[in-house]
């Protein structure tokens, strides 16, 4: 899976993002704004102290993080299967 290298908070709750096989792209997480954990972002300045974790996951502060895989997905709109060979569906396990 390729790895996030890069972030840029942007107005309005959406993220620039740079992986490092090449792909970059913009996500519109606004839709997550006040709901649960996120509540934090109703401040857009505590939205904006974004930042790249150790294990390569999208953080905010120590309470909110965000996984990159699905972020990458969203994106590139590949399939999980696409991006993971080895992933195998519900169907094909009980098969």
């Amino acid at each position: 899976m390729p790895r996030l290298v890069e972030v840029k908070p942007l107005l309005r709750y959406r993220l620039w993002l740079r992986f490092d096989d090449g792909v970059e792209g913009v996500v519109d997480l606004s839709g997550l704004v006040g709901k649960g954990v996120f509540v934090i972002w109703k401040d857009e300045e505590r939205f904006r102290s974004v930042r790249i974790g150790d294990g390569g996951e999208l953080v905010w502060e120590q309470d909110v993080d965000l996984c990159p895989d699905a972020l990458y997905l969203e994106i590139t709109g590949k399939r999980p299967a696409e991006v993971f060979p080895n992933l195998k569906t519900v169907q094909e396990i009980h098969a």
